[in-house]
């Protein structure tokens, strides 16, 4: 913690707000606080979460391209190791799920489940470390882990929702696409709106349960590394208490983002899958 004094409140709503960026009083700003960030609407813009998000997307092609590049046919390295293991992992994952013939579908599913762990890993980083030296340089505010902010967990599910609406139409067609929605589950004209309410509360499911689960998973992780770390104040027991119990549930988190990041491209796979699927109803 800061050598400065801050209540448990303080601490915890320092590393939970984010380095947000609007209008504030007529003014464009960085917002000083969680309610002054609040007042700055829908066109603000979290500069951490930005950053970092593109930070990790970028770590994640040079390596990657860094593993392709340097490839040999011989004894290979242990990031060519990993990346074939990604690389097939995806391919058998998505070879067993997705029945037609599409190339975007396995390198978008690599691509979520690669970015989206690295946006998780970040949580195992202490989560006083990167914030007070922030603090130190003159930012006021600093989350580290983008998976935490729904404006970018939910930012992907919209892409995904995109391309699935974009393959709906493709593959189905602008009218197989409407019967999809209006003859199911009940094939009658008279059911249509019972049917098209049914359908559309299913299809706008998908980018939430996306986002949401993601995002909540994680917010719920960070805040458990919050509380962690509020015993390393309390005294030599604590302290050591504290240490132990972090150590615990990085274990235990490590579990928890990869298969996080699992999910969300599995989920990215089957819904395509279904967007690809003709209609027959």
């Amino acid at each position: 913690m800061s050598s400065e004094a801050k209540t448990t409140a303080d601490y915890i709503q320092h590393h939970l707000t984010n380095l947000t960026y609007g209008q504030a009083n007529g003014e464009w700003k960085f917002a000083e606080s969680a309610a002054e960030a609040a007042q700055m609407g829908f066109w603000s813009l979290n500069v951490d979460s930005m950053v970092w998000s593109i930070f990790l997307g970028l770590v994640f092609c040079v390596l990657f391209r860094s593993a392709a590049v340097n490839a040999t046919a011989g004894v290979p390295g242990g990031l060519q190791n990993f990346v074939e293991m990604v690389v097939e992992f995806i391919e058998d994952t998505t070879d067993s799920i997705f029945q037609h013939k599409n190339d975007l579908v396995a390198p978008l599913a690599m691509t979520i489940f690669v970015w989206v762990f690295l946006m998780n890993a970040m949580d195992l980083i202490p989560v006083d470390w990167i914030p007070e030296l922030a603090v130190m340089v003159g930012i006021s505010h600093m989350k580290i882990v983008p998976s935490t902010d729904p404006n970018i967990t939910m930012s992907m599910a919209l892409s995904v929702f995109v391309l699935i609406l974009y393959y709906s139409i493709k593959c189905k067609g602008g009218m197989g696409f409407l019967k999809e929605l209006t003859l199911h589950p009940f094939p009658s004209v008279f059911a249509i709106p019972v049917n098209f309410l049914l359908e559309f509360v299913s299809l706008i499911a998908k980018p939430l349960s996306l986002g949401l689960r993601l995002f909540g998973n994680m917010y719920a992780g960070e805040m458990i590394f919050i509380l962690i770390a509020l015993m390393f104040g309390g005294g030599i027991v604590f302290f050591i208490f504290g240490g132990a119990l972090q150590w615990v549930w990085a274990v235990f988190h490590v579990l928890v983002i990869t298969l996080q990041a699992f999910i969300f491209s599995v989920l990215t796979i089957v819904y395509l899958a279904q967007a690809h699927d003709a209609d027959e109803h």
